[in-house]
């Protein structure tokens, strides 16, 4: 009696165990496999996508297309000086500094002293200078020695004038000085200020720079697809955060030979008039330019992926099969709708909703290949 009791409960787990996996088994076999995605490669050399067939009904796609771009050409710009109006004021002798008169965005005029130097070399140049006059005053006779004469006086005065002593200057010499005073070659901002009083100083050093903001560039990016819609001497505007109700007036000046191969963009340097020296090197600038209607390549915003450092898009081939292409983009003010410089074709359809789902399934079926 004591062995039934035993016998029976096992015999029911064991029926239980069997049901249990033939249920499995059965439910198994009445679920379709399922289909991983695949790299499918072309003898182009392209590789294609083939997308699971569970996924081809809900995909969604929006096609590229050609739009009219308007007369108005708007890019973003930085301002700098006109390197036309800045003068670097450099040091031709050794010496030291014994004396600064201007400072860091002081503004001076044209001929205004700026620095005194003590320079050795200077009183040397001076004391031939004046032993020439003197040789050539106490000379008398012939006209060869009166012409010998005016050369070494003509030498010693170039020597001065190579030493960056100018000639009001060197006519107003009466004895050698080791004191040189440096003046102001245009009139300008002190922009930059490498004068200490009492450094030494060598031939070639800078000491100030000087520059001007009446003119001012502002330099901006265009895309390639929009380099002969601008051309030298069109005229634009300018509007910048810090006077958002002032427009400021220039034309194109240069436009650069360059195109940047990663961003497909080139730059256009404009000249702009400055009133009241508003506008300040570094500033950011919106720039617009009149120019001929031109036409565009665009395509959905949601069509895009945007991974580490670019923007990839899936084109749908058909039959299942996408092929995915890195696409350049350029602002569109078009709400919806990206500007495309490179990498899609009108005409072309591309995932749109499913786009992220699609870039996934990419990366998935690249890690099971690799």
């Amino acid at each position: 009696m004591k062995a039934r009791r035993w016998y029976l409960p096992l015999v029911v787990m064991a029926a239980a165990l069997m049901a249990g996996c033939n249920g499995s088994s059965a439910s198994g076999e009445n679920q379709p496999a399922r289909v991983a995605p695949l790299l499918v490669h072309q003898g182009d050399g392209r590789t294609l996508l083939r997308l699971p067939p569970e996924t081809w009904p809900q995909l969604s796609v929006g096609e590229v297309r050609v739009t009219n771009l308007p007369g108005v050409l708007q890019t973003t710009g930085q301002v700098s000086f006109d390197d036309r109006h800045v003068a670097n004021i450099i040091s031709r002798v050794s010496g030291r500094i014994e004396d600064v008169r201007v400072s860091l965005w002081d503004h001076v005029t044209r001929g205004e002293a700026i620095l005194t130097l003590y320079s050795p070399d200077i009183m040397t140049a001076e004391a031939e200078y004046l032993q020439a006059r003197a040789a050539m005053a106490a000379l008398g006779g012939g006209a060869a020695n009166r012409q010998f004469a005016e050369s070494m006086v003509e030498a010693a005065r170039r020597k001065l004038d190579l030493l960056g002593v100018e000639p009001a200057q060197i006519a107003s010499i009466r004895s050698a000085s080791p004191s040189f005073v440096l003046h102001a070659p245009i009139a300008g901002t002190v922009v930059q200020n490498l004068a200490t009083r009492g450094a030494a100083v060598n031939p070639g050093d800078t000491l100030y720079s000087l520059g001007t903001l009446d003119h001012v560039w502002i330099t901006a990016d265009i895309f390639e697809d929009e380099v002969a819609r601008v051309a030298v001497g069109q005229t634009l505007e300018a509007v910048t955060t810090a006077y958002p109700a002032e427009v400021f007036r220039g034309r194109v000046e240069r436009i650069s030979p360059v195109v940047d191969p990663n961003t497909h963009t080139l730059q256009i340097r404009c000249e702009v008039d400055n009133p009241g020296d508003k506008l300040k090197p570094q500033m950011l600038a919106q720039v617009r330019i009149i120019v001929r209607p031109g036409t565009a390549v665009v395509a959905p915003r949601e069509a895009l992926v945007f991974e580490t450092d670019s923007y990839f898009a899936y084109v749908d081939l058909g039959r299942g099969l996408v092929e995915r292409r890195k696409v350049t983009i350029a602002g569109w003010g078009d709400e919806g709708q990206a500007r495309i410089v490179s990498g899609l074709r009108p005409g072309e359809r591309v995932v749109t909703t499913q786009a992220l789902q699609v870039d996934e399934l990419w990366n998935q079926a690249q890690g099971e290949n690799s």
